[in-house]
């Protein structure tokens, strides 16, 4: 049975947020930055965060709520949402292009950002979290920029669509969810060749080595929950220290409530111990 969603707590009055412009491969897109509680003029860690919507919907409103409590969580780091380029108007690669794309900018604007440019961070949700783990590669094979942590979040990492809880979770809500993931694919790689590809498929791929540290939460009762376990598996093999969380269940009113799972206070609370681990790791130690 499923569990109620946890109650989130009430945002502090110190919570900010700003829209502003970031550059894509191709152009300009739309970013929100979240900053919360007295850091300072900067902040040491950014985290880039990219919406879910598979690939052909979605935009910066839907993990608003949750990237809210986010910051507010964790008020020495600097929260920046981005959009990317959707498939209904340009498939593979453009949008793994423009998530990298923003990296990159991040990287160089640093003062308009309020970031320190000491540790970044890439994150995301569903077709997002394929997108910040298809980064972490990016990021690796073209020399930086230089990643901290990733964190992935019920990722979409195999377009075949072949693990057994795609094929056999059997609610209809479940279904529903299996069959907006095989149709967002389609709309995402309609060149078939590309579905084997590492930046589409990252459990496909055969070097997963010297990849920046991953939290990956998957879901008890979800279709995309074993993808997301292999490849955390995959990244733990290859040397990569990794954390693979399972949550509980929670209510999908239907196949596009990715953000219901994601907001509720045991993830909230695995990225802010996985972000604290990460900045420990880059303390020196006391002389």
């Amino acid at each position: 049975m499923n569990n109620p969603v946890e109650k989130l707590p009430t945002l502090s009055d110190q919570l900010k947020v700003r829209s502003l412009e970031v550059k894509g491969a191709e152009g300009p897109l739309s970013a929100r930055l979240y900053t919360s509680g007295d850091a300072g003029p900067k902040r040491d860690t950014l985290l880039v965060f990219f919406h879910a919507g598979g690939f052909v919907g979605g935009d910066l409103e839907d993990a608003d709520l949750f990237l809210r409590h986010m910051a507010d969580d964790s008020q020495h780091v600097a929260v920046l949402a981005s959009a990317y380029t959707l498939a209904t108007e340009k498939p593979f690669p453009a949008a793994v292009e423009d998530a990298h794309a923003v990296l990159v900018w991040a990287k160089k604007n640093k003062a308009k950002l309020g970031w320190t440019g000491k540790q970044l961070l890439v994150a995301g949700i569903e077709a997002g979290a394929n997108l910040a783990a298809v980064c972490a590669l990016m990021s690796r094979d073209r020399g930086g920029p230089a990643l901290g942590g990733q964190i992935l979040i019920m990722p979409m990492l195999d377009p075949g669509l072949t693990t057994c809880s795609m094929r056999e979770l059997q609610a209809p809500e479940l279904l529903d969810v299996a069959d907006a993931c095989a149709k967002a694919y389609r709309g995402y790689l309609p060149n078939a060749a590309d579905r084997t590809h590492p930046y589409a498929s990252p459990l496909q791929s055969s070097r997963l080595k010297n990849l920046p540290p991953a939290l990956i939460l998957s879901t008890e009762d979800d279709p995309l929950r074993d993808e997301a376990e292999q490849y955390g598996a995959k990244l733990i093999g290859c040397g990569v220290k990794t954390t693979v969380r399972r949550m509980q269940p929670a209510p999908l009113n239907d196949a596009g409530a990715r953000n219901e799972c994601a907001c509720r206070c045991q993830a909230l609370g695995e990225i802010a111990s996985f972000i604290a681990g990460l900045e420990r790791s880059e303390t020196p130690p006391a002389a």
